[in-house]
């Protein structure tokens, strides 16, 4: 087993490089912060600078990599990823966090420039830093890496009002078997993640109470925030020879995933 590769729950973390999307709240930041104390070497990117170095003041050792980062912009997402090859030299793991929900509009009032927002964030962006991630992992000794997107529960059921989410989400889980399948030949394993309810600032208001697809108001239960840093500790730590495709965690008894609602 070399430095850059590890058994399940990845012992050998030390060597290995990770960059974050959207690191600087959230997801993004359970995600880094359970991946630095697993040992591994993470660049954390967002559009704010000063939670990202919140975030890697938390880490010791010089192992975090704050960049105030663009995920929309094609020249922002380049000097991303060339911090990290100057710094670090490869990429082990990209994990496509950075994503917006929108503002809840009905389909026929939905604006095109909403549309275009949650868009180029949650889907152009993902692709922008998947190709960079591409060729890094196919250059580098050793070849290989793996890349891990957030497809949300929306990846599979809408939530009302959610046009641009919805669609941008189920996109993404079509650019996730493309790009499982086109990594298949360098060691490239790609796989996705779908929270439901995980307790971010996001979800912040679900516990008030959120529209339902009957149209009722109810209060959704939420899940810490960690067992999502966890599921994603476990996708990365498997060796390049095996994948979790998709995986969905999310709190038990929230409605309109399983059943009716």
């Amino acid at each position: 087993m070399s430095d850059h590769e590890a058994g399940p729950g990845g012992e050998a973390g030390g060597e290995r490089v990770a960059l974050v999307t959207g690191a600087g709240s959230g997801i993004g930041a359970a995600v880094a912060d359970a991946l630095l104390e697993r040992g591994w070497r993470v660049a954390l990117a967002g559009r704010r600078a000063a939670p990202l170095e919140q975030t890697a003041g938390r880490a010791a050792g010089g192992r975090a990599l704050p960049v105030a980062a663009d995920v929309t912009d094609p020249e922002s997402v380049e000097a991303l990823f060339g911090a990290v090859a100057a710094r670090w030299g490869r990429l082990d793991l990209l994990v496509n966090n950075a994503g917006v929900f929108g503002s809840p509009q009905p389909v026929e009032e939905f604006s095109l420039h909403e549309w275009r927002t949650v868009l180029d964030t949650n889907l152009t962006g993902a692709l922008l830093c998947a190709q960079h991630a591409f060729r890094m992992m196919k250059e580098q000794d050793p070849q290989g890496g793996r890349i891990i997107n957030n497809g949300s529960l929306s990846a599979h059921t809408p939530r009302p009002l959610s046009a641009a989410y919805t669609a941008s989400k189920h996109a993404v889980t079509g650019l996730t078997k493309t790009l499982s399948l086109e990594g298949r030949p360098h060691r490239i394993a790609c796989g996705q993640i779908d929270v439901g309810n995980a307790a971010t600032e996001m979800t912040g208001r679900f516990g008030a109470g959120t529209l339902q697809a009957d149209g009722s108001v109810k209060p959704e239960p939420v899940m810490d925030v960690r067992h999502v840093a966890d599921a994603v500790l476990y996708m990365a730590g498997l060796p390049l020879e095996a994948n979790v495709q998709f995986m969905s965690v999310l709190a038990t008894t929230m409605p309109s995933f399983v059943g009716r609602g």
